[in-house]
This record gives structure tokens, C-alpha cells and sequence, in this order.
């Protein structure tokens, strides 16, 4: 498989009173094509942060990220954003004055990406896949179930045609069995449309389910081996 996106000496700090706190630390991983990842770790090791780094939703103090082995640096953040990753919310981050169909057709008006010209018909297409039937894709968003406000926010992030999908928390207030629904969302992403997903979780349930588990732990990306997978059922 390809490297899709690379993290290279990543670090991340602020001052905190007197003092400073590190929250990244020289991390660096590589992230393949076509694979379901999560990223585990205790609350406060930084996952959010990380998660915030590789959408480009904020930089390090030092390091370097490289999607398809081309560095984004400052200049190359904005068409990141906008043209190489969808984001997933734990708190879904929809307009709540708009419907599920609205809401897909506005993450597709701002993209480059190409994009075919029905693009109402490919959102609602879109929204069918995950289950938004038409009557429910016009109605307004808060008219919908979590569980379905998730789905809708999975479909805006694919609907700008990118290859790398980043969740944070995404199951996070959902119950058991929307959860499962979710995940199997994402894997079907991955297995079938060769799409890359990378979950920020705490739920080693829903870890379980990835192809790559990695643990964060004291600034650094772990891959989970037998003793890591024992020490995180026990603690997170």
C-alpha cells in the first residue's frame, strides 16, 4: 500500500502558568492508503490536537506533514483543507438552519475537487447511502436523530470527492448499536472505496474494529502490540 499522509518530527507545546507543556514530542507515522485506523489514549494526551495537526485545522511549533509525499507547509495548508481531507465532528457540526441536502451541496461548493455537474442529485444519492431517505434529507437537520446527524456529517465530508477522512469522537454520543452502525460506515469506506480513515476514539470497543490500532502515549504514536492492547483495556 501507499503512504497516504506522513507526520515527521511533530511537536507540540504551550505555556501553561510558568511552565511549558508538551503535548506532541518528536512524533512521526506514516499512514497507509485504504486503511482504518484509531487512535487511542488517556484524556488529555493530545489526541484532539493531533487530530487538529493532520486536518490542518492548526500546525505544530516544529515537524512536518506530507500528504502523498508532498510537504504541507504553510502556503499549502488552505488547499489541503479544502481539497485533500473531510472532517467529522463528535458534536456533528452541521448548519442547524439547514437541511441534511443543503448541508452536503455547501461542503461540495467549496472544493476544487471535480465534482459531477448534478451535484443536488449525486448529494441526495449520497445521503441514501446512509440511510437519509429523501424525506428526511429535506427536512432541517435538528429534526434528526444523532445517530442520523452523524450520518449526514459522514456524507458532507466525503461529498468534496477526497481520499482521506478524519474523525474525532465520532461515536462519542451515540449509543452501542448506533455506534456499530458508524463504524461499519467506515469500514465499508475503506474496504470498498479504498478511502483512508483515521478515528480518534476512546472506546476500545470501537478501536477493535480498525485495521491499525495506535496508542498516543507520552507525545508519541504507538503502534498496539499484546502488552499495549492489555495496558489500555485496563486503564482507558
Amino acid at each position: 500500500m501507499s503512504t497516504i499522509l506522513t507526520l515527521k518530527d511533530i511537536s507540540y507545546s504551550y505555556i501553561d502558568g510558568q511552565s511549558k507543556r508538551t503535548i506532541l514530542d518528536h512524533l512521526s507515522y506514516e499512514f497507509e492508503s485504504g486503511k482504518f485506523y484509531t487512535i487511542l489514549g488517556h484524556s488529555g494526551s493530545g489526541k484532539t490536537t493531533l487530530l487538529s495537526i493532520m486536518s490542518g485545522l492548526d500546525t505544530p511549533n516544529s515537524g512536518t506533514m506530507m500528504y502523498e509525499d508532498k510537504v504541507i507547509d504553510q502556503k499549502a495548508l488552505h488547499d489541503f483543507r479544502r481539497n485533500k481531507v473531510g472532517i467529522v465532528f463528535q458534536q456533528y457540526n452541521l448548519i442547524n438552519y439547514l437541511t441534511p441536502l443543503e448541508n452536503v451541496l455547501v461542503s461540495m461548493a467549496e472544493t476544487d475537487n471535480k465534482l459531477p455537474k448534478d451535484s443536488k442529485k449525486v448529494a441526495g444519492k449520497l445521503l441514501e447511502q446512509f440511510g437519509i431517505v429523501s424525506t428526511k434529507a429535506n427536512r432541517l437537520v435538528t429534526q434528526l436523530s444523532g445517530g442520523e446527524q452523524q450520518r449526514v456529517a459522514i456524507a458532507r465530508a466525503l461529498a468534496k470527492n477526497v481520499d482521506l477522512i478524519l474523525a474525532d469522537e465520532p461515536t462519542g454520543n451515540l449509543d452501542t448499536a448506533t455506534e456499530r452502525e458508524i463504524i461499519k460506515i467506515f469500514r465499508d469506506l475503506t474496504e470498498n472505496f479504498g478511502k483512508t480513515v483515521i478515528v480518534v476514539t476512546h472506546s476500545v470497543a470501537v478501536s477493535q474494529l480498525s485495521d491499525s490500532r495506535i496508542l498516543l502515549k507520552d507525545g508519541k504514536l504507538h503502534d498496539v502490540d499484546e502488552a499495549l492492547n492489555r495496558e489500555i483495556e485496563s486503564t482507558i
